[in-house]
């Protein structure tokens, strides 16, 4: 769907399955939203009892260890949302809201891909407000060690350029780059899938992760080559699957994004640190809209850093 008019889905979209992390059960519903409502998400099920409602926003992650988090462990949070949001973010979905029943998403088949199908099925419409995104005016970048991450401005649209490096030979190193459509997102990343090494296993499971993983939702990785007898989906899917989370976690800025994103050895954490960096000086970026293309004219996403998670009785 190309339109100048924010989008949200015609109708609902609810999937089911396991937390890859947790192993709960989980279940989710994509909900329609107005305009200007951004995506959101109602977590049930909280520890409070009441139902909380979390923006997807930078600000409210509260983890990045294999996962994304948004919102409190205590009150109530949702975690592993990456996925989920980089098929809105790829798909060109402005407003949705999110009910889901526990503290983890369910992670199907790994990728971005069931998810993709679910919002496909049910289809996109147009919302009554112009399209916003948010311009990247000067570069940002952070670094950790030898990995960074940085943003810098282009003349139109989204471009990744996306490099692994891992001391493991199947997985080794890899680069690719890409801008971002909804066509390019469904040919060349909704399918890759979430991988760990086989070695690794035990230490997650003693920190409490990956207690749902299997070899129906996760690349096992041996020191030989895949565990998995399908094989890839990809020849590089690794680095496709880091594009992927990239795209999720990038999408926390709130709003599309004009600008060309860079990473080397990134992950969440490098991923949602760039936002932080480029949020941290309002001469960083613009929002432009697309009638008109006038900045910084409709919403001060400065400002907006200061939303908060809020309870509300349902």
């Amino acid at each position: 769907m190309r339109t100048n008019n924010q989008t949200t889905l015609k109708a609902a979209a609810t999937l089911s399955g396991v937390g890859v992390h947790s192993g709960n059960p989980a279940s989710l519903t994509i909900r329609p939203a107005p305009a200007n409502h951004g995506i959101a998400f109602l977590r049930t099920g909280t520890p409070l009892g009441n139902d909380r409602l979390i923006k997807a926003h930078h600000a409210l992650v509260s983890a990045t260890e294999l996962c994304t988090v948004i919102g409190d462990v205590e009150t109530g949070a949702v975690a592993t949302i990456e996925h989920l949001m980089s098929a809105l973010f790829g798909l060109g979905v402005d407003n949705a809201l999110v009910e889901i029943d526990g503290p983890e998403l369910p992670i199907l088949d790994g990728s971005a891909k069931l998810f993709v199908e679910a919002i496909d099925r049910v289809g996109l419409t147009t919302c009554a407000a112009p399209k916003r995104w948010l311009k990247v005016l000067r570069p940002v970048r952070i670094e950790v060690g030898r990995a960074f991450a940085e943003l810098r401005p282009i003349d139109r649209g989204f471009r990744l350029d996306v490099e692994i490096d891992f001391d493991n030979p199947v997985i080794g190193r890899s680069r690719k780059a890409m801008d971002l459509s909804p066509a390019s997102y469904r040919r060349d990343v909704a399918d890759a899938r979430t991988f760990g090494m086989m070695k690794d296993v035990e230490r997650y499971w003693k920190a409490g992760f990956a207690l749902g993983a299997s070899l129906e939702n996760t690349v096992a990785v041996g020191e030989n080559g895949v565990v998995n007898p399908e094989g890839l989906r990809f020849a590089d899917e690794f680095v496709r699957h880091k594009i992927l989370d990239a795209v999720g976690d990038l999408a926390l800025a709130g709003l599309p994004i004009q600008g060309a994103y860079r990473s080397y050895c990134g992950g969440h954490r490098m991923n949602v640190g760039v936002l932080s960096a480029l949020f941290s000086d309002r001469a960083n970026y613009a929002i432009v809209e697309a009638a008109g293309s006038r900045q910084g004219t409709l919403v001060d996403l400065g400002a907006s850093i200061g939303l908060a998670a809020f309870v509300a009785d349902v």
